[in-house]
């Protein structure tokens, strides 16, 4: 069947796609204004994974949560800056209109629209039936930060450089702009826009990132990762730790640490 002889449906699902999203955004633009009109008339929209780009082609995501692999995060917000990215969450849904995080993400969202079309003792069977851990709610644990490069902002990548070579330091806002010729204000103002995130937000990423490849690799403790990548406070450590990625830092060594699960 053609989608032109469909003249109505309830459900649209956008497959997760492969290569260049532009291309697959071009090469499969007849679907847009179909897709749009079946949503006007009612039908309710999907995409899984980074078929997020496509269904952000058209125009339906504009100003709503919307949820990709965290991998293509940076690129969809360079496409798609009036669409608000959730990229640790697993799943979104507003206004009749859903989206996955990265891979596997899909079932979980998924298993969500079986609950809401056939009840939640469906979707319980069918997690159970095919083993999905229907509770899954944050793509966070996964999450690999790699700073937004593909921007043409030099001062801001230097500032970027800096900061990931010595992030064991203690650095500063103000000791950034004074060595980039900068007001702290025009700083923060261009490191947003640049990379999506605060140059705080930054600092403590490309910490914390430090220390889970230490977590992953090494046998050291919390407090001597803690103070490994600069952190002096344990309750700020933890903190921030588990607001980025989901886990606490012991939890987060317990799952990707195979010395440390078996011990």
């Amino acid at each position: 069947m053609l989608i032109e002889d469909v003249k109505k449906t309830d459900l649209i699902i956008i497959p997760a796609i492969h290569g260049d999203p532009k291309m697959a955004l071009e090469k499969n633009a007849a679907f847009i204004p179909w897709i749009k009109q079946q949503y006007k008339d009612g039908a309710e929209v999907v995409s899984l994974c980074i078929a997020a780009f496509f269904l952000a082609g058209t125009g339906l995501l504009d100003g709503k949560q919307c949820a990709t692999h965290w991998t293509a995060a940076n690129d969809f917000r360079t496409m798609y800056p009036d669409v608000n990215l959730v990229d640790d969450k697993i799943m979104t849904e507003e206004d009749g209109i859903y989206t996955s995080g990265g891979a596997y993400s899909f079932l979980n969202l998924l298993v969500y629209i079986i609950e809401k079309y056939a009840g939640r003792d469906i979707a319980i069977l069918t997690a159970k039936a095919f083993m999905i851990d229907i509770d899954r709610i944050s793509q966070s644990p996964f999450i690999i930060f790699q700073g937004q490069k593909t921007h043409d902002d030099e001062p801001v990548k230097k500032a970027q450089e800096f900061i990931e070579t010595n992030f064991e330091d203690k650095i500063t806002v103000d000791q950034l702009a004074s060595m980039l010729a900068l007001s702290r204000r025009n700083l923060e103002r261009r490191f947003k826009k640049a990379t999506a995130n605060t140059v705080v937000e930054y600092m403590q990423r490309v910490k914390i990132e430090a220390a889970k490849m230490s977590f992953e690799s090494s046998r050291e403790n919390v407090n001597e990762v803690m103070y490994k990548v600069g952190y002096s406070d344990t309750k700020a450590f933890r903190t921030t730790f588990k607001k980025i990625t989901g886990l606490s830092p012991t939890q987060y060594r317990n799952k990707y640490n195979k010395e440390m699960s078996i011990a």
